[in-house]
Formats: structure tokens, sequence, C-alpha cells
């Protein structure tokens, strides 16, 4: 079977070049870790490896995944430090803000491409007891050498969108058996424990353990906003040279089509407005809405080599600041007065609203927020979020700038929802030693 898979693994490979190699080199992914992507680990990815403990091996796709297991990991490294802890992750952004956090506790690896040889070459040098998969990530052919190996798979903040479950019931046949040789799923949602259900989980295997995502957020105990500020956010402010006579906004995760919607629905408003795209090769893209915009990566080089950065040097109200570079959202939703949370204006499913509103911050939704269902009705049940149709934009975001009581009722209500949901993590750790065989 693994024969077959692996065969049409290379036939797609094979017919979808021209667009796969085209977009790789537009967009600089080609620029990667290709051993790595066949399995490939080397002895520095080992250094923490020690092969008298148990391993588990956590995998989290891209960047959101990473961020999602830092509490996860925190309290595993915590609680139980005679564990290894080996993290596989998929993209570029993953691996480089993985090695980021992690590369001086433990060890980073690139998750391989699901060939059965690559696999088989990833799993014979790592040894792991246990492996985690990160929402979902489901693989024929990786679980199909688990089962073989005896490695345990379970499914940790288990999520699986109504578009993905159609998707995988038109080859239910094919996707089934895969589905079955899961150990266990931490689903976050019933709707979510259902459709693995439906894709072949057995029951008795499935569990509804919230989303660790309340945890990851971690908001200090104390709810006033003022009192949450993030370490490097004031950096980010000095090389944009922000006005702070003017109240700032920023629009984080975006997607396409919504940073033209934001800057032409703000445009005349006197505000600081700073965009952060969710992709990085959308980031020139969207520098062309307006070229006088103020890049991050502009700003922050000219820093380091002494420029001093004047008023006339930005432009008296710059249509907008772009942060372009990685892992700096949490320093810039710091900052803000105000967030609009993106993916939620263009059908996309919306984006994680949960961090923003743990820091204290006022926050505008749009109406597609699929993604993250759950957690937007809770906040709404709450009145801790504002749903906003793309046409008032405009208008809700003045009359939230025109009432500062308010949004400081919408941020405390946020938290506290948040408050009052954590604790899924330990559950989610709890569900991984279950299943961590003994010998």
């Amino acid at each position: 079977m693994m024969i077959v898979v692996n065969l049409a693994y290379f036939l797609i490979a094979l017919l979808t070049c021209p667009i796969w190699i085209f977009s790789m080199l537009r967009t600089g992914k080609w620029r990667t870790d290709w051993p790595g992507r066949f399995g490939r680990v080397t002895p520095k990815q080992q250094q923490h490896q020690n092969a008298d403990q148990k391993t588990i091996l956590i995998h989290a796709v891209s960047l959101g995944e990473v961020n999602a297991t830092r509490h996860l990991i925190s309290l595993l490294q915590e609680q139980h430090p005679n564990l290894n802890i080996v993290l596989a992750t998929t993209t570029n952004t993953g691996y480089n803000r993985a090695t980021e956090l992690f590369a001086d506790t433990l060890t980073v690896a690139r998750y391989p491409f699901d060939f059965s040889f690559a696999v088989n070459r990833f799993l014979s040098k790592l040894k792991p007891d246990i492996v985690a998969l990160m929402e979902l990530e489901v693989w024929p052919n990786f679980l199909k050498i688990c089962h073989k190996r005896n490695i345990p798979v379970v499914v940790l903040n288990g999520r699986l969108t109504a578009r993905s479950y159609s998707r995988y019931k038109l080859a239910l046949p094919f996707v089934k058996p895969t589905f079955k040789r899961i150990t266990a799923v931490a689903a976050q949602t019933p709707d979510y424990a259902e459709r693995f259900a439906g894709l072949g989980v057995p029951q008795n295997k499935i569990h509804i353990l919230d989303t660790m995502k309340w945890d990851t957020a971690q908001p200090g105990p104390d709810i006033k906003p003022e009192n949450n500020t993030v370490p490097g956010s004031d950096e980010i402010a000095t090389s944009f040279n922000l006005d702070l006579n003017r109240p700032t906004i920023v629009a984080g995760s975006t997607g396409p089509g919504e940073e033209q919607l934001i800057v032409t629905a703000l445009k005349n408003l006197d505000i600081n407005l700073i965009i952060v795209p969710r992709k990085p090769e959308r980031f020139d893209e969207v520098a062309t809405i307006d070229p006088a915009c103020i890049r991050r990566s502009v700003v922050k080089n000219q820093s380091s080599t002494h420029t001093k950065l004047t008023g006339s040097t930005r432009g008296a109200t710059p249509p907008f600041f772009l942060l372009d570079t990685l892992g700096e959202l949490r320093k810039a939703y710091a900052l803000a007065d105000l967030v609009i949370v993106g993916r939620s204006f263009n059908g996309w499913g919306g984006s994680d609203p949960i961090e923003p509103i743990a820091l204290g911050k006022p926050v505008i939704i749009g109406p597609d927020t699929h993604n993250f269902a759950n957690a937007v009705a809770a906040f709404k049940q709450a009145q801790g979020i504002l749903i906003c149709k793309p046409d008032n934009l405009t208008q809700t975001v003045q009359e939230l700038l025109q009432n500062p009581a308010h949004r400081s009722t919408l941020a405390q209500n946020g938290q506290s929802v948040i408050h009052s949901r954590q604790g899924s993590t330990q559950k989610h750790i709890d569900l991984i030693l279950k299943n961590l065989p003994s010998t």
C-alpha cells in the first residue's frame, strides 16, 4: 500500500511541478532544508537527545502551531524534565520560529515529506516513543509506519473545519484506515469531535479538551489593559517613530484584499495604522497599496545604522506602517489602542482573536470566523469582541475611538472569558502521558 501512496505522491508532484516550482521561485520558498524534507536529521539537531530517556515528538506545521506549543512544552519541561522533547515543523517560518524559541533546550527538526523512505529515515533517527500532531496534519504513510513501529500517535488541539471534513469525506475509503490508526484525539469542540469520528476515529479515542490557545495567550492576573506589556514593543514604536498622541490601530494576520479594505476605510482618520499580513510572501504586494507606507524591515535597518527617523522622514501622516518582519505580531498588539483581526473580511475563516484580547485590547473581527467559531462565540456572548461587516468598518472604528469606556469594557470582558477557559494544556499533557508506552 505504501508503494501505491509513494507512486501517487510522485505523479502528483510531477504533474504539478510547473505550478509549485513557479510558486517557490516567486516566494523564495525554494531556499529550504531539502535534506531535512527527505528525512535527514543532523547531529546538531540531535544535540539534546538522550537515548536513556523517553522521547515525545511534537509536530507543529507552521508559525501559528509552533507558537501554540509554547505553554505545552514549558509545562512538559517543568513537570517532566526526564523526557526528551523533539519539535518538528514543516514550513520555513515555523522552523525559524521553533529554532528561535527552543534551539537551546530541545531538538528542533524538519518534518519530512510523506514518502515512506523519508518517514522511515526520520523516525529511525529520532526514535520517538510517542508522536503528538498539532491540530490535524494526518498523513497516510506516516501513520502507517508509526503503527507498524508501535508508536502511538495523538492529535492535540484537534481541529477539523467543515471545509476540510467535506474534502476528506470525498475520499473516505482511502482516508478512513489512516484516521483509524490514530491512538487518541484531543478535540477542541464537540463539532470537531463529531467530524473526527465521521472519518474513522473510534468514539472512545476522542476527548473534548477545548483549545490550548486559551493558555498560550497567558494574560496577567490583573485584567486592566494598561498593565499588559510585551518586551520589544517600544522598539517597534521607536523605529516607526509613532506619534503617540494619535491612537494606534493594529490590523493583525490580514489576508488578500483586506489590507486595501482597511486602508481605504481608515484613510481619513487621524491614527497610526499598523498592518501585519499573515503570509510573509505577501509583504511586497501589500506595500504596493501605497508606496509611501513605512516598512518595518526598512526602518529597523535604518535604526541599526543610526539613521535618525524624523517626522519629515516618514511623512506627516503616512497611510500605514507595514510590519514585514516575523515574530513581532504580539509586540505590535501591545502598542494598539484597538485591534482588527484579519482573514475575517475575505471569507478565509478568521485569524486568532485570543492573543490580542489576552493583552487587554479591544478587538474588532469580521463576519467570517469559522476557524475560531467557538472562541468568537464565547467572546460575543460575554460582550468581549465586536463583529463588524466590511461596510461598517469606518463607523465602528470611529465610534470605538470616541468611546474609551466602551473599549475598556470590551477588553475586560474578553480577558474574563480567557481566564474562565484556561487549563486545557494540562489536560493535553495528561492525555500524552496516558498513551506514552511504559516500556
